[in-house]
């Protein structure tokens, strides 16, 4: 249970929830499942489907926010070792 509160409230990716609790991320992920099932079946949570309708609502939901910040990538520079020579043909 504390997995999956920690991952609902802390917003961290399962790879370092998995590695704090000592599993699989397959299993940190089969046992949130598992816990949202759980919740679910015992008619006292409700996960949101859509969002919620209001009719005296100023938001504009139809605004879309992306962040596509670029960010710099690191290649390995071209030397003769790490290239292949390639015979060129003739052929028109």
């Amino acid at each position: 249970m504390l997995l999956a509160l920690a991952y609902w409230r802390e917003y961290r990716t399962l790879y370092h929830i998995s590695t704090d609790f000592g599993i699989h991320e397959s299993s940190a992920s089969r046992i949130i499942h598992k816990m949202e099932d759980v919740l679910v079946d015992s008619d006292r949570f409700e996960l949101p489907k859509k969002l919620p309708i209001r009719v005296n609502d100023d938001i504009n939901w139809s605004v879309v926010i992306v962040d596509a910040t670029e960010t710099p990538i690191e290649r390995p520079k071209e030397t003769k070792e790490t290239t292949t020579a390639v015979r060129k043909n003739n052929i028109p």
